[in-house]
């Protein structure tokens, strides 16, 4: 399977330039999957009622037409409203326009994402082109048991506005994950600066099963391709056998 990552700059509370942008950027692409950053409609915003869509909403719908259009899938983050709440919700969109999507678990209370939005409570493994793919949410990498393969999945996604401040944490974490799962891991983050004086430098990157880079991070404006061999990941998986070994648990809320 062939994967675009789409690291980029973006318009503060402006869904419109955003889907613009992004779309001149997708009609380059031929690939199977392309992912695009956190909140890509808005960056990393704590006014939600400035820029929430419903699921028929613009740019759900622009988000169809565009898969449909390139047979691709399109997955990526958005604030959604629904049922009077709003989530940080990160939608896949399969080429058929069929929509699957996982709402953020960890709300990062540090810039008072808990106060705003509404937690997920859901992992969501997508099965696409015989893959099994885990939607995950920047804050979400710092929790590892919640990420943890008891579903043998093969790609884990993470898709971030993380900052410049704490990358370090960014690449190692992300590794981690990778090599703690036997799993393909793709981290997707903005560049720039944000209206709170945020600063972002990106770092999106693809790493294989055994915490070796397939795409190594970058700093500038990119579209990043990598091409996953499932085949390769199973014969490593059935070799080595570290996923044999895991423990078994329960989430339970504190």
């Amino acid at each position: 399977m062939e994967v675009a990552i789409i690291q980029s700059s973006l318009y503060w509370e402006n869904p419109r330039q955003n889907r613009n942008y992004f779309e001149e950027k997708i009609n380059t692409i031929n690939s199977d999957l392309i992912v695009l950053p956190e909140m890509f409609t808005s960056g990393f915003t704590m006014n939600p009622v400035n820029v929430a869509e419903t699921m028929q909403g613009e740019t759900m719908m622009w988000l169809k037409s565009l898969a449909k259009a390139k047979k691709t899938a399109i997955t990526g983050s958005l604030v959604i409203k629904e049922n009077n709440n709003f989530y940080n919700r990160m939608v896949f969109v399969f080429p058929s326009g069929e929509i699957q999507f996982y709402d953020k678990k960890h709300l990062f209370t540090l810039a008072g994402e808990d106060k705003v939005y509404t937690s997920g409570s859901q992992k969501n493994i997508v099965a696409y082109l015989d893959w099994k793919i885990c939607l995950q949410v920047c804050y979400d990498l710092r929790f590892p048991v919640f990420s943890r393969n008891s579903e043998d999945y093969d790609l884990l996604i993470y898709v971030a506005s993380w900052p410049k401040i704490r990358t370090n944490a960014w690449d190692a974490l992300l590794k981690a994950r990778a090599i703690e799962n036997m799993c393909y891991a793709i981290g997707v983050n903005r560049i720039g600066e944000d209206n709170n004086g945020y600063q972002y430098i990106g770092h999106s990157q693809v790493i294989d099963f055994l915490g070796n880079y397939i795409v190594e991070p970058v700093e500038s404006e990119s579209i990043l391709f990598a091409e996953l061999n499932k085949e390769k990941m199973l014969q490593t998986r059935q070799k080595l056998g570290f996923l044999n070994d895991r423990d078994a648990f329960e989430i339970k809320k504190l």
